[in-house]
Order: structure tokens, then C-alpha cells, then sequence
């Protein structure tokens, strides 16, 4: 997949592209990526890309003549590429989206700055707009990052494990069970026996349980629309009898 981020920063990206998942992804040829300076598009002495908004008003608002030259420059460079704007009124990025996008040849990321972008630009060069929060940041370029690193995960032979990213949290609507390493003990905390016991039935057994348990304790939405198998149903039907004896105790 190809990762074209557009960008008046474009010493940013340096640093992630340099580390961890992302750089292994880009040395075994499952990713490209590239950070391209909007700047290089922009006219004039001292190479604009804000201005005053028409009507009036506090800030800037990035000008389209070099975010639109940007953009048709990737898209030159990656035409199946899907051009992508980072806003709060965008579409929640989740992990259903994340999948969509790793199923992209390739992404065009739009960082904006300032108050925002020319609407033109939304309108004619966008194909996407996506929100990572009901917050605001300063510019678009954090949030480029999560979405590469979301996406860039579930490409086939990224991650260690065949199927690391489908054990992950959110990836079946259920967070993910509890983790444990060496030490076996660790300032009085022990493993739970059946880590150590070798039977992978009863580990499996216990990691969806606990899977189920932290969901509902910590997400219970997403429990909410979610079906459920006949494993889970066996669980859940257990709790409510231990519930109904501890209430009848």
C-alpha cells in the first residue's frame, strides 16, 4: 500500500516513518510512504499556503490553489490512491474503517492546519473525510499517523502472528483479554493457573471470558449490537446464575 501524506510539515513524518511497526512494514515493501510538502506547490515570494477567511473572522484558512496542486501531484504519483482529509466533521475512524482503508491500494492524507481548508477543496478533491475524536488538534498530521498505523497493521505480513490483528481489541466489537510475561510473580500478583496449565481449550476458554468481562465492564456499548455465538451465550448465561445465587445469598 502507498501512504502519500500532505503536509507543511513534512519533517514529522521522518521520525515515524524511522520506528517500530511502520519502519519493518516499509523495509519488507508491504507499505510506501512519503511526506510531501504543500509548500512546494504554493506561489509567490514566500510561498503561502493560508489566508484570511472571506466574511470576516479569527485565523487563517488554507489556500486551494497549492492544496489542490499537492493533491493532483499524489494522485499523478498513485492514481488509485483514496484522498483523505482529517476533521472533526468527518466519519468516525474505528476499526470497521480501518479495515476498509487497509483494503485501499493506496491513501492520499490531507493534514490541514489553521482553521481548516477551502471548502472547494472538500468539495472537488476530497473523497473522505474522517474524525479520529470529538476533539480539536492543531493540525491534521497526528491524526494521519493514527490512521497509517491503524491500517498499516492489518496489512497481510505486517504483524508477527497470522492473526495478531483479528485477536486485537475492537476487532471482533469485544476489547481485548488480559496479557501476562515473566516474572510468574510480581509483588505478590500470580499468573492465573491456567496460563501455566498447557491446556490451550481452557486458555482459550478463559481469554474470550475475560474478553467478555472487560468489554462489559469497561464497554458495554459495544456488546450492545453485537451478536453473539453460542460460546459467548454459554458465558454469559453462567454469570447470570452466579449472580442469582449471589443475590439469593
Amino acid at each position: 500500500m502507498d501512504f502519500d501524506v500532505l503536509t507543511i510539515f513534512p519533517e514529522m513524518f521522518k521520525p515515524f516513518w524511522e520506528h517500530g511497526m511502520i519502519r519493518r512494514a516499509i523495509e519488507q515493501d508491504k507499505i510506501s510512504a512519503s511526506a510531501i510538502n504543500i509548500r512546494d506547490f504554493a506561489k509567490g515570494r514566500h510561498s503561502p499556503t493560508d489566508d484570511r477567511p472571506y466574511g470576516g473572522g479569527c485565523g487563517m484558512v488554507m489556500k486551494p490553489e497549492p492544496l489542490a496542486a499537492a493533491i493532483r501531484a499524489a494522485k499523478k504519483k498513485s492514481p488509485s490512491s483514496k484522498t483523505i482529509l482529517a476533521t472533526p466533521q468527518g466519519r468516525s475512524f474505528d476499526q470497521d474503517l480501518a479495515r476498509e482503508l487497509a483494503l485501499q491500494e493506496g491513501l492520499i492524507l490531507v493534514c490541514g492546519r489553521y482553521e481548516g481548508v477551502d471548502e472547494r477543496i472538500c468539495n472537488d478533491f476530497i473523497d473522505e473525510e474522517i474524525s479520529i475524536g470529538d476533539y480539536v488538534l492543531t493540525g491534521g498530521e497526528l491524526p494521519a499517523m493514527v490512521i497509517i498505523d491503524a491500517v498499516t497493521r492489518l496489512i497481510p505480513g505486517v504483524l508477527g502472528g497470522v492473526d495478531s490483528a483479528e485477536k486485537d481489541s475492537f476487532s471482533g466489537s469485544l476489547l481485548e483479554y488480559a496479557h501476562y510475561t515473566r516474572p510468574g510473580s510480581f509483588e505478590g500478583e500470580e499468573v492465573p493457573d491456567v496460563l501455566l496449565s498447557g491446556n490451550h481449550k481452557a486458555i482459550e476458554n478463559w481469554r474470550l471470558e475475560m474478553s467478555l468481562k472487560r468489554t462489559f465492564l469497561k464497554r458495554p456499548d459495544l456488546l450492545e449490537n453485537r451478536p453473539l455465538n453460542k460460546q459467548e451465550i454459554k458465558i454469559l448465561e453462567k454469570w447470570c446464575l452466579d449472580l442469582e445465587r449471589i443475590i439469593q445469598a
